[in-house]
């Protein structure tokens, strides 16, 4: 499901900012498919794409070795403590991250650490309230609250989107631009990749373990809820949209 992002889709609120020759930092990079987007449009500016998990990490650098991209790279790292020195970047980039952490702010201040002067720190995460579908389905009702649950109970904040500018103003970001865009689904193929990627994500990854583990839900509401997706997805009415906060800081 992650493989699928590109800048077009996840970052269009920055693609507007970006020149040749910017050095850019995408945490949180993920497979890499937005960060080698972007990594094109700033070309031949050095791209780095950090991530904790180094499975994915290299799952990124064989994405760049199928684009024949050699001057992108991607490591293992630590948002809170990034092993580069100050003012190193012109660009960083977050995509759906900070609803994942339960210290955003320290988070942005260590981004901030890293720009150099007149540079920009760049986020967008979704708001999970504002998730809204069509037909009404009581497992989907289910996997929402379940997923709250399990964000509430790690410390991180599924409605980050609209948190962004909040969180901004407590790291001591003063110069920022706020934005909304949404994602939706309707298209069959669209429709049947999203539901497919939720439905594997509650049975097979670490949040139907995390439910497990805090007996949320056991392996059979699982299977129940991944069903759901599956029945959604069929719907040749089939509809799903969400909103996303983004948010530019410039660092002065």
């Amino acid at each position: 499901m992650h493989q699928r992002r590109t800048a077009q889709d996840s970052a269009a609120f920055l693609l507007a900012h970006l020149r040749p020759g910017q050095a850019l930092l995408d945490l949180g990079c993920g497979p890499g498919s937005i960060t080698l987007d972007l990594a094109a449009r700033v070309a031949p500016g050095p791209v780095l794409g950090v991530d904790a998990s180094a499975t994915v990490i290299e799952t990124a650098r064989a994405a760049a070795a199928e684009r024949a991209d050699c001057t992108t790279r991607f490591a293992v790292g630590d948002l809170y403590a990034l092993d580069l020195p100050d003012d190193s970047f012109d660009i960083v980039f977050a995509h759906q991250v900070l609803q994942h952490l339960t210290d955003p702010v320290a988070a942005l201040r260590e981004m901030a650490r890293v720009i150099r002067p007149g540079g920009l720190i760049a986020v967008r995460d979704a708001d999970f309230a504002t998730f809204s579908w069509y037909p009404a389905h009581d497992g989907l009702t289910r996997w929402l609250a379940l997923y709250r649950e399990v964000c509430h109970a790690n410390g991180a904040q599924p409605d980050a989107g609209r948190r962004l500018p909040a969180w901004a103003r407590a790291a001591g970001l003063t110069d920022v631009q706020v934005s909304t865009s949404t994602w939706s689904y309707h298209d069959p193929s669209e429709r049947t990749a999203w539901a497919h990627g939720w439905a594997h994500r509650v049975t097979e990854s670490a949040l139907g373990d995390r439910a497990r583990e805090l007996d949320l839900a056991d392996s059979d509401e699982l299977a129940a809820i991944a069903d759901a997706w599956h029945d959604w997805a069929r719907e040749p009415d089939g509809w799903f949209a969400m909103i996303h906060g983004e948010l530019i800081a410039r660092i002065g």
